[in-house]
């Protein structure tokens, strides 16, 4: 008798549902196990997409970062400025120049020069840039090329309300200035550190580019501490944001909404936007405004030398074994870096253990260093690095502009107010130059000087036949001589004098 197994007992039918009951788990059990597998890896995609958000791309593995919540919250901070400004002597397309032999012709036959007629028929001058909010009570930073010679500044926020502007001070040589609005509770922006910057960061600009305000515009860092060619004294953000007429003034943001730049200059052969766009670094910038704010202008250190780039040639035959550093081209006689023994051909290397690359850093260093600070200074000469310590001066700035409220104007103590003259005393070297006995040289007029065609570059020898050498005997001489003043003054090598009649 032959044995059969148990499963040989089992229906043929009922071997057919086992099966196919099997069938259906192992299915069940295939679809879970995706299931779960495919929510772990939504989960993981949601977290690398927020890292990506977060993170600047690497390698083009992640989409492009997204701005929109920047410019929502900080959009509003960033306002519209614009500028009305007089027409200037001799503005006109057809004006004549004083040194035009037709222009003596006119005026001794009581003929106004053509462009030196009734300069009130002449339409204003109207400019505009941006700003950004740095105080809820109304301080805003902007360039100072926005707002110079302005005899009206106007602010314009995000929410149409537009405020009549103070301009609280403004410096050319960082291009920064300080205006303010009579206004409270104010958007501000968040400031940042330009130090972390690195090339390729993504950055944002928010401006009014050719008048269409709160535009936003975005690109990549492309260098830091840029020199550019006549400005000596700011370490340049360079980046590829669009910035066009109008982005002047306005705000440099970093990804984490903090602004680290003030958008001041481009690079174009157009007058257009082409790719090489500059910002102030706001470091820079918020020293600049702390101390307009406080006292109306700018100190900065100096130590009295001319420098220049080193580059490969140079490099070699001073023997550096690079081309780094800033080198000495002429030492100011009598000056703080002749005092401690600079002479020209020094390298100067380093300022307080700062390492100088460019010679434009050399000059940012000093000059923000104060008065009386001992500047340590690591030399390269005749083959050899040495240090030097020098005393810091203080850098005496030609004019700089303080407080203009409408068309009233103040200079701190360099204005003789009355007839209209902004002065600056002469150095030795340019008295010499001018081979002049004045001590006064006009930077700017306004109100009776400007309507007698007092020029820029004039020098004020004296009034009423007094000698007048300080900005205080100027204004003494001018209460003393009455309604009518006959100001002698030096223009290039002739002597003239030109009747001024005061208000």
């Amino acid at each position: 008798m032959n044995a059969r197994s148990e499963a040989d007992c089992i229906p043929p039918w009922q071997r057919l549902l086992a099966a196919c009951l099997s069938a259906l788990i192992l299915v069940a059990c295939a679809r879970d196990l995706s299931a779960q597998s495919s929510g772990s890896a939504a989960g993981q995609t949601a977290e690398a997409a927020a890292q990506d958000a977060a993170t600047p791309a690497v390698g083009g593995h992640s989409s492009l970062p997204d701005f929109s919540q920047l410019v929502e919250r900080y959009g509003a901070a960033v306002v519209n400025v614009e500028v009305v400004e007089k027409p200037q002597a001799g503005q006109g397309a057809q004006g004549l120049s004083p040194n035009d032999p037709f222009f003596d012709f006119f005026r001794r036959f009581g003929v106004p020069p053509p462009g030196h007629g009734d300069r009130s028929r002449q339409p204003p001058v109207r400019g505009a840039g941006s700003g950004f909010i740095v105080n809820p009570d109304g301080y805003i930073l902007t360039n100072t090329h926005v707002v110079a010679n302005a005899d009206e500044v106007t602010v314009r926020l995000t929410d149409r309300r537009e405020f009549p502007a103070k301009v609280i001070g403004a410096d050319e040589r960082t291009d920064v200035a300080v205006i303010k609005i009579n206004a409270a509770n104010l958007p501000v922006v968040k400031l940042g550190d330009p130090t972390r910057l690195k090339p390729g960061q993504w950055v944002l600009a928010i401006g009014s580019p050719f008048g269409f305000e709160n535009s936003a515009t975005a690109g990549i860092i492309s260098a830091t501490a840029r020199a550019v060619p006549g400005e000596n004294y700011v370490p340049f953000i360079q980046t590829d944001v669009a910035v066009n007429p109008g982005n002047s003034g306005g705000p440099l943001f970093n990804m984490a909404g903090e602004v680290i730049g003030i958008n001041s200059q481009i690079f174009s052969r157009t007058g257009g936007f082409m790719g090489v766009s500059f910002a102030i670094p706001i470091d820079v910038a918020r020293n600049v405004e702390e101390q307009l704010i406080k006292t109306g202008r700018v100190v900065r250190g100096r130590i009295g030398v001319t420098i220049q780039d080193v580059n490969a040639q140079l490099a070699e035959s001073f023997g550096l074994d690079r081309p780094h550093g800033a080198l000495v081209s002429s030492v100011e006689k009598d000056g703080p870096a002749a005092h401690a023994g600079i002479a020209p051909g020094d390298v100067i290397l380093a300022v307080s253990g700062r390492p100088i690359e460019r010679y434009g850093e050399l000059s940012s260093a000093i000059a923000a260093m104060k008065p009386g600070a001992a500047a340590a200074l690591s030399l390269w000469r005749n083959g050899h690095e040495q240090s030097v310590t020098v005393k810091v001066a203080e850098l005496r700035e030609p004019t700089q502009s303080a407080a203009r409220d409408g068309q009233s104007r103040e200079h701190a103590a360099d204005e003789a107010s009355s007839l209209g003259l902004t002065v600056r005393p002469l150095e030795p070297r340019e008295k010499e130059q001018a081979g002049t006995q004045g001590s006064l040289l006009v930077e700017e007029v306004s109100g009776p000087a400007q309507a007698a065609d007092i020029e820029p570059g004039d020098i004020i020898l004296g009034i009423n036949g007094k000698r007048v050498h300080t900005v205080k005997e100027l204004e003494a001489a001018a209460r003393a001589a009455g309604k009518n003043v006959a100001l002698l003054i030096q223009r290039e090598d002739a002597q003239i004098f030109v009747p001024l009649r005061l208000p």
